[in-house]
């Protein structure tokens, strides 16, 4: 063989060679790379799983207090409407009282005030057990207005007491 045609020979071997070694090299980082890649995905999806749990965990531990205060709110609730139907109980037995002349409501009367202009005596017979001062009796549709007035006044402050015992529940939170 003629050199020329051994100098191409060995260049389109050494070219081959070189190709191979190339294509080797290619293999061995597709290799490597892809080893690579399949630890940064497994680590990936460890970290997506642990977020998940703690995730998990807190929507669990936020229910958790949430049932609580639902149940605190309602234990809550509960007694203002027993302590509001208590004050509306002892307020219709208190009117049906007046209503059957059972009770009777009456004013303590300052005789020492000259502007009152009140010509009722003090009174010294024994009548009842009342002590004190003068009284006068109420006319009894007057006694009905002052107890419908102070069992609105009752309802409101129970209300009130609701409301902010729900406030400070919600806020504590």
């Amino acid at each position: 063989m003629p050199p020329a045609q051994r100098l191409i020979a060995l260049l389109v071997l050494i070219v081959a060679l070189m190709a191979g070694a190339a294509a080797g090299a290619w293999k061995v980082q597709d290799w490597r790379y892809g080893k690579q890649l399949a630890e940064q995905a497994r680590l990936h999806g460890d970290d997506l799983s642990a977020i998940s749990n703690a995730a998990a965990d807190q929507v669990r531990t936020d229910q958790d207090k949430r049932l609580a205060l639902e149940q605190r709110l309602s234990a809550s609730d509960q007694t203002h409407h027993e302590a509001l139907t208590n004050a509306q109980k002892d307020q219709a037995r208190l009117r049906d009282r007046l209503a059957t002349s059972d009770l009777r409501l009456s004013v303590l009367l300052d005789s020492t005030d000259p502007a009152s202009g009140c010509s009722v005596p003090a009174g010294t017979e024994a009548v009842g057990v009342v002590h004190g001062g003068a009284r006068a009796r109420l006319d009894p549709a007057h006694a009905q207005r002052i107890i419908a007035i102070t069992d609105a006044g009752d309802q409101g402050l129970i209300a009130l007491k609701a409301c902010q015992a729900y406030v400070k529940e919600v806020s504590t939170r």
